[in-house]
């Protein structure tokens, strides 16, 4: 935990001390830096380098919610916000759901996410890394035309939030990333890939690790043609795997469900899956990016089962979806910072592994033919997390024997998310956590319809 925390907590419990009888109010406080580089061709395009902070205050009076926030600490700039909160409450409509948190006897988990280290680092460091990135990964193949993007980025952010129901929590977090894109060519042809590296700070970035990823992801989808249709077991790397699981987790949120937004929505018990689908939110675990002690609302962030052997185990509430659905909050409130107000929503969300313990290369030979999907197109307007259709653009490569073959694009995949979940042919064991609130890992779904040429 760094040292301006708890200067923090104490500015936002002086603020919660203004509140009036028979109101509840809620002080989140937030500061942050953050560095941004991009490299191109051999020279800095741009630099950043900036510092936030500001707060936001939720005040409850007769289950009328009132919020305001500013981007400022400054003094004169607190009892203003205050004041712009309890006028809001004023023209709110009652709710009888509408409450803050309270504290609920779970202890938190300590989880180290700040490296000290990082402030302490040179700006002129952070530019030789994004120049370095940008040169290694033009010269790592003879078929790299261009660098599209070369990019190094850190931030800390530290929070206190402290409410007059009882709750104080303090949290810090530190990140740093890496990301490259190029483009590769032979002929006429062209294809485009990304890589990444991530870590709580500067040391644990690998330029190396960023360059092979974005290098391997394009030039083997040179000379991609149309591939053939059917219906066909699709295997879907990390990062698509990831997509798909933040496209579930729209879907257990307990206000979806509340709202009738979400296909699970009257199943709590059924078998939506197979039995080997596993699926837990799980922040506590430090290697994930969304990882916290606390959540939004200032609750202990906790392990929560959602899917356990194919069965619908529970949705993740905040406390007022909890309080809407007759359930306690599962101390699953997020928020987009000062300036926004806590919903349910994931943070840290992973599929049970196979026994088998497979990575990549185990899930492709145990599928034998197939089709092996590295990117996808129109994500936002093909699936329906309502209703569960899924259908999509993709592109990879066509899986036989075994093994990686030749190159497809211009593919859509097709299903629904229902089928989908009842036909996961394998879960690898090779969890990857990058930006987002879901692992990637190799996953393989059999039976859906492929449309090429």
């Amino acid at each position: 935990m760094s040292a301006g925390t708890e200067e923090l907590a104490a500015m936002a419990e002086r603020v919660a001390g203004w509140a009036n009888t028979g109101e509840d109010v809620e002080v989140y406080v937030a500061r942050g830096t953050e560095t941004e580089v991009r490299a191109y061709d051999g020279e800095v395009e741009s630099l950043t380098s900036a510092t936030s902070a500001g707060i936001g205050i939720r005040v409850v009076v007769d289950h009328r919610l009132g919020f305001a926030w500013a981007g400022s600490l400054d003094e004169s700039v607190l009892q203003e916000t205050l004041d712009e909160a309890r006028d809001n409450a004023r023209f709110a409509t009652a709710d009888e759901h509408v409450r803050l948190a309270v504290p609920d006897g779970v202890e938190a988990v300590p989880v180290d996410l700040w490296d000290a280290g990082l402030a302490g680092v040179p700006t002129a460091r952070k530019v030789e890394l994004a120049l370095a990135l940008e040169a290694q990964a033009r010269d790592a193949d003879p078929r790299i035309r261009q660098v599209s993007s070369a990019d190094y980025g850190d931030a800390s952010v530290e929070v206190a939030l402290v409410s007059t129901t009882g709750i104080r929590s303090l949290g810090a977090k530190t990140s740093g990333y890496l990301s490259v894109g190029v483009i590769a060519g032979e002929g006429e042809g062209s294809q485009t890939g990304g890589g990444y590296s991530v870590g709580r700070g500067f040391d644990g970035l690998d330029p190396s690790r960023a360059t092979d990823e974005a290098v391997s992801r394009a030039v083997r989808l040179l000379g991609a043609t149309k591939g053939p249709s059917g219906r066909s077991t699709v295997v879907f790397d990390r990062r698509m795997a990831t997509t798909l699981l933040s496209i579930v987790s729209s879907a257990l949120s307990g206000e979806a469900v509340a709202k009738g937004r979400s296909f699970f929505a009257g199943r709590i018990g059924e078998e939506v899956g197979g039995p080997g689908l596993s699926l837990v939110d799980d922040p506590t675990d430090p290697r994930a990016y969304g990882a916290a002690a606390y959540d939004a609302e200032g609750l202990a962030c906790r392990r929560n089962v959602l899917i356990d052997g194919g069965i619908l185990r529970g949705f993740l509430y905040d406390t007022v979806s909890g309080s809407r659905s007759g359930n306690a909050s599962t101390g699953s409130a997020v928020r987009g910072g000062f300036s926004g107000t806590p919903g349910p929503g994931c943070r840290a969300l992973t599929l049970a592994p196979g026994s088998e313990g497979w990575d990549e290369e185990g899930v492709l030979a145990a599928v034998g033919d197939g089709l092996f999907v590295q990117s996808m197109t129109g994500v936002h307007s093909g699936v329906n997390p309502v209703s569960g259709d899924f259908s999509v653009g993709a592109e990879g490569l066509v899986i036989r024997d075994g093994r990686l073959a030749e190159p497809v694009r211009e593919i859509t995949i097709a299903s629904t998310l229902q089928r989908m979940l009842h036909s996961l042919v394998a879960v690898g064991s090779d969890i990857e956590w990058l930006p987002g609130i879901a692992a990637g890992q190799t996953l393989a779904i059999g039976d859906m319809q492929v449309s090429g040429t």
